[in-house]
């Protein structure tokens, strides 16, 4: 007999990660004289099969011969990135360990607004502890950047806690630090309290079933086996910032070039990844105008910082393309010139390694008043139309997310003629985009807009094969990293296209989705819709998606009474047949000592002797 913990959250301290002790849940496992194993046997280290497993596991002896499984996920973003397999620990949890620190009120928040709806949806009777860990420190003051959404400094109230254990119905505990009176006596009576009630309740369960199968006459039906384990799929991590930030070392469609005073180059970049962070460039560059976005202070920034040139005479204008030259822009600050490559490459990293910006702002301006001037005009480069900018230190300032998240995005930009450069043709319609974002997202069109096509040097590019609504889903997840299909038949058409432009993340995300959507339909739903699963499979193998295709014949197979009555089931190939008739749930054994007993039932031997 086996209990099954998870536990979620973080009960770090995010302002003393140095001094950061041992976590709740290993404490408690080392500690515990009703927990037997060792250091090294306790910790399963599952790095050997998974790249980036979503929860540490934890194996132990509870009670003398009682295994214990704990999974401990403290990280939403990797929780969240295999929904699959944390839907699937959560569903078939005896007792969840909800866990925060009392200083981080980011990490209560994180357990408050991801993992609770989570937990809500899955819950079934299942006891929750919600721990809040950590002694309150009221030194720090709250953090007021005005690009961090969080409250930081301050620390999560008791009444907080009680409120969140009130909506699940949770047991709150308080462990002001992780010694023994509250790890063992305290956590560890509550938590060894619901593990004797889920003994008791699985004992309960077992005699149940033992009743029940000596209730025919000694003559015990036949036990039906569990399918196969579906394979599972791993979702691909994204590199979406990495990418926006390669653009500006490939030097690849470049349509702005910064100059210093003197009129010598310094640095090239790109109109459509500036103004997607700040409205100082979309000033400069047209988007928006002063009516528009209505603060005095941007407007004072742009016209006090940056100068647009468009002198024919300019020195080195006779060697620029004729076709489409870069906008030639003087930065008329000679400080601000000289770290401009750091703030840019700040700036294409999301805006959010503001350590780093005052580091090598700092290497090259010895006077630390020159440093927090050129620090200043950054800030209110990236400020919000509207708000004050009172970011006083950077180093508070730790956004879990970049600036695409928090200020303007590029998804402001799609499908919008605002800085386009090329235009594609579909179904007679167009839709206009931005080459910069298109090289950095994809390697096809990399290749195909600086390479010896056609496509490099027209502005109007025909699209064949695609329907409009999914190439716009397609440049959609381009430009946002995410993407929503409407459907099966939908997330179909965006993997067909993203195998074409060969973005495999785009398709392991159309994969999980229609395997989502399919897992989620009732039996009576799968036997009655007008989706052909054959032909989805044979879509799937056509494009090269393997782990799709494989899932799908696994899913035939499972789900064979169903789908064997349906008439596309004879279009499966030979191979594809012996595969879902071998792997076919329930067998063919299973069926026949089925029939068999249910013969036996019927008989008169059955029957009451007295009728």
């Amino acid at each position: 007999m086996s209990i099954h913990i998870v536990a979620l959250g973080n009960e770090g301290d995010a302002f003393h990660q140095d001094n950061r002790p041992s976590g709740l849940i290993r404490t408690y496992l080392g500690r515990s004289p009703l927990v037997s194993g060792d250091e090294s046997s306790l910790l399963l280290n599952a790095a050997s099969t998974v790249a980036r497993p979503v929860f540490t596991e934890y194996q132990a002896s509870a009670f003398g011969n009682v295994k214990l499984v704990v999974h401990d996920c403290p990280v939403w973003d990797i929780f969240d990135s295999d929904w699959y397999t944390s839907r699937n620990l959560i569903g078939g949890a005896d007792i969840i360990v909800i866990k925060y620190n009392v200083n981080d009120k980011f990490s209560f928040h994180e357990v408050k607004d991801n993992y609770i709806p989570v937990i809500k949806r899955a819950l079934n009777s299942v006891p929750v502890i919600i721990a809040a860990v950590g002694t309150r420190q009221n030194e720090e003051l709250p953090c007021t950047c005005p690009l961090c959404t969080s409250d930081r400094g301050s620390c999560v109230s008791t009444t907080e806690g009680i409120q969140l254990a009130k909506e699940l119905g949770a047991t709150y505990l308080e462990l002001h630090s992780l010694d023994d009176f509250y790890i063992g006596k305290y956590f560890g009576g509550v938590l060894e309290y619901f593990m004797i009630q889920a003994l008791n309740q699985k004992t309960s369960e077992k005699m149940k079933k033992r009743k029940m199968s000596n209730s025919f006459h000694g003559i015990r039906p036949p036990q039906l086996e569990q399918p196969e384990k579906m394979p599972v799929l791993k979702a691909e991590a994204s590199h979406y910032n990495s990418d926006l930030n390669n653009l500006l070392f490939c030097c690849q469609c470049v349509d702005v070039v910064f100059y210093n005073p003197n009129l010598k180059e310094v640095v090239e970049a790109h109109k459509i990844v500036l103004c997607a962070v700040s409205h100082v460039f979309m000033l400069l560059f047209n988007v928006k105008s002063p009516t528009d976005i209505q603060d005095s202070s941007i407007i004072r920034t742009t016209q006090d910082l940056f100068a647009i040139n468009r002198d024919t005479a300019f020195p080195g204008a006779s060697q620029e393309s004729s076709g489409n030259p870069p906008l030639r822009v003087i930065v008329k600050d000679a400080l601000f010139c000289s770290c401009l490559s750091d703030i840019l490459r700040f700036i294409y990293s999301g805006a959010f390694q503001w350590e780093e910006l005052e580091e090598d702002i700092r290497k090259k301006l010895k006077d630390s008043g020159d440093v927090s001037d050129v620090i200043e005009k950054v800030k209110c480069i990236l400020k919000t139309p509207g708000k004050i900018n009172c970011l006083r230190n950077c180093k508070t300032y730790q956004a879990r997310k970049p600036l695409w998240f928090y200020n303007t995005s590029l998804k402001f930009f799609l499908n919008k003629p605002m800085l386009a450069d090329v235009v594609f043709e579909i179904q007679g319609t167009t839709v206009p985009a931005h080459r910069a974002i298109l090289v950095a997202r994809c390697e096809v069109m990399a290749a195909m807009f600086n390479g010896n096509y056609m496509e490099a040097k027209s502005v109007l590019i025909p699209v064949y094969g695609v329907s409009k609504e999914t190439f716009l889903s397609f440049l959609e997840y381009l430009y946002t990293d995410s993407c929503c299909p409407a459907g099966i038949f939908q997330a179909m058409c965006l993997l067909i296209c993203a195998e074409m432009y060969q973005v495999s993340r785009l398709q392991h995300i159309c994969e999980l989705f229609i395997i989502t959507q399919l897992q989620s339909m009732p039996s009576r739903e799968l036997a009655s819709m007008n989706l052909d699963i054959v032909d989805l499979l044979k879509k799937a193998k056509f494009h090269h998606s393997d782990c799709l295709s494989t899932w799908l014949l696994h899913f035939i197979a499972t789900n064979y009474l169903i789908f064997s009555q349906k008439p596309e089931f004879q279009d499966l190939s030979v191979e594809e047949r012996s595969f879902v008739e071998k792997h076919r749930w329930p067998s063919n054994m299973y069926l026949k000592q089925l029939a068999e007993y249910r013969k036996y039932i019927h008989s008169r031997k059955c029957r009451c002797l007295v009728m």
